[in-house]
């Protein structure tokens, strides 16, 4: 209905006039902490408790070690990227859209997270093994989120995105439709073995 002419409001009636966008300092700085319907948004995404619409709910994990060579340390001040340092990690591999009890073999975009447990805090690294991300402003992150999995109500379709809301959010975002270019190559899924 908001591409119809209607428009969409917040928690408290207040109407937005553009949803699919941060408030950002610059056409292309840093997200401001000043948009309170960002965070109100990714707010209400992160309490919600559908399980099998979570994210990277399905994957393998490790625990290890990092060693630094200090190639880095020119460059930063971070303790655990100088010569010599050893930092405890843990690595997840996993993929985005499948649910628990999915097949490893299914077309979906994997995804890593490394936690380092530094000295000085945790650092978390993540990333995706897709070089274009579905979408450019994280305000639009619960939103691809609720377009790809399942509907809560009926836990339907099961085939993965092979249904209207992905479609209609892959039409209407450029970076979707880029990024589900690259997932319907061979990108999206495992490498054979042997």
């Amino acid at each position: 209905m908001a591409q119809a002419g209607a428009y969409l409001t917040n928690a408290q009636g207040t109407r937005l006039h553009d949803t699919d966008h941060s408030l950002k300092a610059g056409p292309r700085g840093p997200v401001l902490l000043q948009d309170h319907h960002l965070r109100e948004k990714v707010m209400h995404f992160d309490h919600e408790r559908i399980p099998e619409r979570v994210v990277h709910a399905r994957g393998a994990a490790a625990h290890g070690v990092f060693q630094s060579y200090g190639t880095a340390a020119s460059v930063t001040k971070a303790e655990f990227l100088q010569k010599d340092v050893e930092t405890p990690v843990f690595v997840r591999f996993s993929t985005v859209v499948g649910s628990r009890g999915s097949a490893d073999t299914v077309r979906d975009t994997r995804g890593f997270a490394t936690k380092f447990y530094t000295s000085e805090g945790v650092f978390d690294l993540v990333g995706n093994n897709i070089p274009v991300f579905f979408i450019q402003d994280a305000i639009k992150f619960p939103d691809i989120i609720h377009a790809v999995k399942p509907q809560p109500d009926r836990e339907i379709p099961q085939a993965q995105s092979a249904h209207d809301t992905f479609w209609d959010f892959v039409s209407l975002h450029t970076e979707a439709t880029h990024h589900t270019l690259w997932h319907i190559s061979d990108r999206g899924i495992p490498a054979p073995t042997g």
